[in-house]
């Protein structure tokens, strides 16, 4: 399974927000930091905004926080908002499906079981816990001779 670049960018947002807390942090520490296109990162940070899970600031020194500690956002949950509807087969969609195995075949099972068990380790993992390495994250951002942050190394 393959996340899509919406699902990867609003957990590098939430997890950028979460690293610099109590700070305020912009779309534009956010697109810098992670060399992520600001365009891109406004309907991401509004969406995120909009579902709860950062408050935004506006103004000139405006950005945006976590609106709910980093330990109650779990991955799993943005990962099924972002990825919604999850269907890895086309029978996991009972109105579209026109296989005619469906309820007999074993790889649709399979591939259920499968999916539960992502979902149920990514349920076990918080913002928190992908922000825990704080020092070592915040590390791998370097200034950049114009002063904007920047990303050393992808990850």
């Amino acid at each position: 399974m393959r996340l899509t670049q919406y699902s990867n960018f609003a957990l590098r947002t939430l997890q950028l927000v979460a690293l610099r807390s109590p700070a305020i942090v912009s779309v534009d520490d956010v697109s810098r930091a992670h060399g992520i296109s600001k365009s891109h990162l406004v309907k991401v940070a509004y969406d995120l905004s909009q579902r709860g899970y950062i408050e935004t600031i506006r103004g000139r020194k405006g950005g945006m926080r976590l609106a709910r500690p980093a330990d109650t956002i779990t991955v799993g949950e943005i990962v099924r908002w972002t990825e919604a509807p999850l269907e890895l087969v086309e029978c996991f969609n009972p109105e579209t499906n026109t296989c005619p195995l469906e309820g007999v075949c074993h790889l649709s099972r399979g591939l259920q079981r499968a999916l539960r068990a992502f979902l149920s380790v990514l349920d076990d993992l918080t913002i928190a816990d992908i922000s825990y390495n704080r020092g070592v994250l915040l590390e791998r951002l370097v200034q950049t001779d114009n002063g904007a942050v920047a990303a050393k190394a992808t990850g």
